[in-house]
């Protein structure tokens, strides 16, 4: 399938391709690098004797098939070849290529919750989803534990199907996460993406999504807290390679403590054939403490006036005062006023996950980290770039 991709005509997205030595090592001053800290993820960017993968469990039902794959297969089957040298050398040293296969009209109540989970050290993974035709599904990925973990996820659905897909970044506080996230949604096809970031020291992620022909439909939304001295990155392409396709990306994070650092990039790419499209692009970040920063940079590049509707926004700031004040004027504390202020942040984006048990975590985990920090907020050195 990633032979048959037209070439990426984006100015901010280089060239797929399997070869590694289309890959090299980066400066750190390149456009897609230059919001990185480098060496955070110099373990990404080498080749490693000994890389392993992460411990996968999880219960499928029946009809479902987990099977090992070789890396001929995976790439026959994937969306696009890699875009950056992280997913690269997840492709090229992955010691398990996974594919999970969901048959075409199969319909799933319960969600599939497959975890991986680290023990330190380096590890690179494969995973391959295909979704038949007309099926519905809820999947969930979640990663756990310690690693220096790069990642190659591909998930091709099919045309009609309805498809929940749930990533779940919850690694102790040590761990570095990097990989490319690309998705095919199928003609007539609604693809909902949630991808949930709150653990780990680094992490980067590539998330790309084209469409298999008209009519086919992306919700895309995304939850990040990024504590002091961490970074958390979220690099966002969607191509609108087909006409009557539509997309709506919401993605918001909380920052705290010195050194807190979150960057989003928002790319939508319009092409000259997709005609009658509309998508919608937004990304919210809310400053807690002094010291941290917010990279917002939403893109669109359109090729065809023959539209239905596009746009996109970024903003990044403070509490609201009138928020905090309305609340505390009613007897609530300026602490329980806060956390209530950030639950209405977030929880327009956690009621859309459908999977309450995620729903739960998540809500409990913004609890936690909101009991990290709770002191009175002053001016905060922000920087956001975009519309």
């Amino acid at each position: 399938m990633a032979d048959a991709i037209e070439t990426i005509a984006s100015h901010l997205h280089p060239t797929p391709s399997w070869d590694l030595a289309d890959h090299p090592v980066p400066t750190g001053r390149e456009e897609i690098w230059r919001f990185t800290p480098m060496k955070e993820f110099g373990g990404l960017l080498a080749e490693q004797e000994q890389a392993t993968s992460l411990d996968w469990s999880g219960t499928f039902p029946e009809g479902v098939t987990v099977t090992g794959i070789s890396a001929e297969q995976a790439q026959e089957l994937a969306v696009e070849a890699p875009v950056d040298r992280v997913s690269a050398l997840a492709a090229k040293q992955a010691t398990h290529n996974t594919r999970i296969d969901i048959p075409a009209d199969a319909v799933i109540d319960e969600p599939i919750v497959f975890v991986g989970k680290g023990e330190g050290g380096e590890a690179r993974d494969r995973v391959l989803v295909t979704v038949g035709n007309f099926a519905k599904v809820t999947i969930v990925l979640r990663y756990e534990g310690a690693a220096s973990y790069s990642e190659k996820t591909d998930l091709v659905v099919g045309d009609g199907a309805e498809v929940n897909f749930v990533t779940v970044q919850d690694w102790d506080d040590e761990a570095v996460h990097g990989g490319q996230r690309s998705v095919m949604v199928g003609r007539d096809a609604r693809v909902k993406m949630v991808t949930c970031s709150l653990g780990g020291k680094a992490i980067r992620l590539q998330e790309d999504v084209r469409y298999a022909g008209p009519g086919g439909e992306l919700e895309q939304y995304g939850l990040y807290f990024v504590d002091g001295g961490q970074h958390i990155q979220h690099r966002i392409f969607v191509d609108h390679n087909a006409p009557h396709t539509k997309s709506n990306v919401d993605y918001r994070g909380a920052l705290q403590g010195e050194g807190a650092h979150s960057v989003w990039i928002g790319d939508v790419l319009i092409r000259k054939v997709a005609e009658a499209i509309e998508t919608y692009e937004s990304n919210k970040n809310l400053v807690l403490t002094d010291g941290c920063r917010a990279d917002s940079v939403p893109n669109l590049e359109i090729e065809t006036g023959e539209i239905a509707g596009a746009g996109h926004s970024s903003t990044t700031g403070r509490f609201d005062d009138n928020h905090l004040f309305y609340l505390m004027s009613r007897g609530i504390s300026e602490a329980e006023a806060r956390r209530l202020v950030v639950h209405g942040f977030f929880v327009d984006i956690v009621r859309r996950i459908g999977v309450p048990v995620v729903e739960e975590r998540l809500m409990a985990a913004v609890e936690k980290e909101l009991a990290i920090v709770d002191a009175p907020q002053t001016q905060t050195q922000t920087q956001a770039a975009g519309v």
